[in-house]
């Protein structure tokens, strides 16, 4: 999901989830007898964790327990101090303050775009700086000090209860509608689904070291009952009419599906593709954490990220969280957002083998039909498409990247499984035709590096080699196996490319297609990111001939060479009156040199730009090309290019 070259795990991203909405229903609407909160076991010293929820508490009047409670479902008591800047949240109580550089560089991948401010103006998104007028602390502390953030929390968790009860009562059943509130969800569902949450860590207690290696320990209150009817006082939107209640899911009948909504702000409404807005691509990535906590994260504001779907590894099972019609933040580029379907799976992508199921293959599987069949998009790898494949949409972002779902993802598996195998007749063609990636997942045995820092389940506690099973093959820079890697231009800091799992920057992987830029001996030369790349192929084992294929190559690049791009949106001059155009430029350090040549994965289409505040479709005249460029895709003005089928 959130996989970046120099990678910040999902795993920590509890502390920016709210729920797991539909895992609890509402309880009944009378409150039975609440008795004081039993005093928390084992609280630590003045200075500790525990100590600093007792003193926030005790400030702001409000029960311990509850504020105990609410931020175990916030952060699980973590600070996690700075890891949040990406995501918004900050500190144990999950204070939100979204810049519109976070939005930038997100999930949704806005960079470029004039609306960018629209992305983080949802007061939603900014909680700490309520709680900085409200407790008089530094915007800083409350970012960077778990004791002020705690203090934060606590104040405006009390002015959500005095608003709807006018005091600040010492009963825990008594602050079920501000902890509702405390959610930010926009809908009186989802809210009631985190107050829920938070009412069951009540009664069940909770107990764990926390990140300064302190125990926190909150005492269960089995017989606590809160008062829901609060709900409708902090949510008078009826639910039939929130736009969650009774939603139905977008779903094939084989597989086991429910509908979450993710936050408004991770997405956009949209109408496509009536509204002119196509969806070409299905895009798939992994969570890097639990299936409950990815669902939590998306249904958290502030996050600017959410997919589609998200497919549980154990046994396929499927939560949709954003309509198909609407844009989700998922692929970190907008452009691509806009038409595209982001399809998460629970599992880790260091340790992919063992999380991609088979039920999770063919749960997906069955839900990439479907969806293709709904929106007409083929089923080939140029559309059915990785996260490590999405372009960037600008210099800026390109280093950061996601290349998830990984190397084990096994494309040839979930490619048949779509009824879309990949040729088992293998070999290469001649200079200038096309060629499909198509080595054996079973005997392609390839060598990674892993870090502990790219795979948050913590079993990698230093870096070593693994040997595997893949969906890829190096690039190399000539036809000799101790010739260096590919070094993409962008993260290879100038010099070779490496085996390190998160760098893409040199691979090809399972389905896609290339141009034949040379053959020697058991090697295979193709065009690939700008230059001439080298892959073993020892009779053609590891590719297979694509005859008809469209081959885009430039009509005359000048000295820099033919530009490409990761967005396609219309030019300035073509955008309404009262539409800030987006910006849009090529992606400074690739080009295309004269004499090469790259497949194109579909018919040219001309640009477009979507403004959600009005529903707003703009297009443009400018025809652009999909095409196959390094691991990733990239975009070319067909004003500069020409494009025939390889034979």
């Amino acid at each position: 999901m959130h996989q970046r070259r120099k990678r910040q795990p999902l795993l920590a991203a509890l502390a920016s989830g709210v729920l797991a909405a539909g895992c609890l229903t509402l309880l009944p609407a009378t409150a039975a007898p609440a008795t004081a909160a039993p005093a928390p076991v084992g609280a630590g010293p003045t200075g500790s964790r525990q100590a600093d929820f007792t003193a926030a508490a005790a400030e702001f009047h409000v029960p311990d327990s509850v504020l105990l409670a609410l931020a175990y479902e916030e952060s699980q008591w973590d600070a996690h101090p700075g890891q949040f800047n990406t995501g918004g949240g900050y500190g144990p109580m999950n204070l939100t303050d979204v810049t519109a550089a976070m939005a930038r560089a997100g999930g949704a991948g806005a960079a470029g775009r004039g609306d960018l401010g629209t992305f983080t103006k949802d007061p939603a998104l900014h909680t700490l700086d309520s709680a900085a007028r409200l407790t008089g602390a530094p915007a800083t502390a409350l970012r960077t000090d778990a004791r002020t953030n705690i203090r934060g929390g606590a104040a405006l968790l009390a002015s959500y209860e005095k608003t709807l009860t006018g005091g600040t009562p010492a009963d825990p059943a008594q602050w079920y509608g501000a902890v509702a509130r405390y959610s930010q969800a926009s809908d009186r569902r989802t809210a009631g689904a985190f107050a829920d949450r938070v009412y069951g860590t009540l009664r069940t207690g909770a107990s764990r070291t926390v990140d300064r290696g302190r125990r926190v320990t909150l005492a269960g209150q089995p017989s606590l009952r809160p008062v829901t009817p609060q709900l409708v006082k902090a949510y008078p939107k009826a639910p039939a009419t929130d736009g969650t209640a009774q939603r139905a899911t977008e779903c094939p009948a084989t597989v086991s599906c429910r509908f979450v909504a993710a936050a408004p702000s991770n997405g956009q409404v949209a109408n496509r593709p009536d509204d002119g807005m196509s969806v070409k691509y299905i895009v798939i990535h992994d969570t890097e954490t639990s299936y409950d906590a990815a669902v939590k994260m998306f249904q958290a504001a502030g996050n600017n990220a959410a997919a589609h779907y998200v497919m549980k590894s154990s046994d396929g099972s499927v939560t949709q969280m954003v309509p198909t019609k609407d844009l989700a933040f998922h692929a970190g580029n907008y452009w691509y957002n806009m038409h595209s379907i982001g399809i998460e799976h629970e599992g880790f992508a260091a340790q992919g083998a063992t999380w991609y199921t088979q039920a999770q293959y063919q749960e997906t599987a069955d839900l990439v039909t479907y969806l293709a069949d709904k929106y007409g998009i083929p089923l080939d790898r140029e559309h059915i498409i990785g996260h490590d494949n999405v372009p960037a949409p600008s210099d800026g972002t390109v280093a950061d990247m996601h290349w998830d779902p990984g190397p084990y993802w096994d494309w040839n598996r979930f490619m048949a499984l779509l009824g879309a195998p990949a040729p088992t007749a293998h070999g290469v063609g001649a200079v200038g035709t096309a060629v499909t990636i198509t080595p054996s997942f079973e005997n392609n045995v390839q060598t990674v590096r892993i870090c502990p820092a790219d795979d948050p389940t913590g079993a990698t506690k230093a870096c070593a080699d693994r040997r595997a099973p893949s969906n890829f093959l190096y690039v190399h820079t000539a036809p000799d196996p101790s010739a260096p890697i590919v070094a993409d231009p962008y993260t290879g800091a100038g010099g070779d490319g490496t085996t390190g799992i998160a760098d893409w920057g040199g691979t090809v992987s399972a389905g896609q297609q290339y141009v034949v830029a040379g053959t020697s001996g058991g090697w295979t030369g193709i065009w690939y990111a700008g230059r001439e790349g080298w892959i073993p192929n020892s009779g053609g084992e590891n590719t297979t001939p694509a005859p008809g294929a469209r081959i885009l190559r430039p009509k005359s690049a000048g000295s820099t060479g033919l530009p490409v791009y990761g967005a396609a949106y219309p030019d300035a001059s073509e955008y309404p009156s009262g539409l800030t155009p987006s910006a849009m430029n090529p992606l400074g350090k690739y080009a295309i040199p004269r004499g090469q040549g790259y497949v194109a994965a579909q018919p040219p289409a001309g640009t477009d730009d979507y403004f959600a505040s009005s529903g707003t479709l703009v297009t443009g005249k400018r025809k652009f090309s999909t095409i196959q460029f390094g691991h990733r895709e990239a975009l070319v003005d067909m004003a500069g290019a020409t494009s025939s089928p390889s034979e």
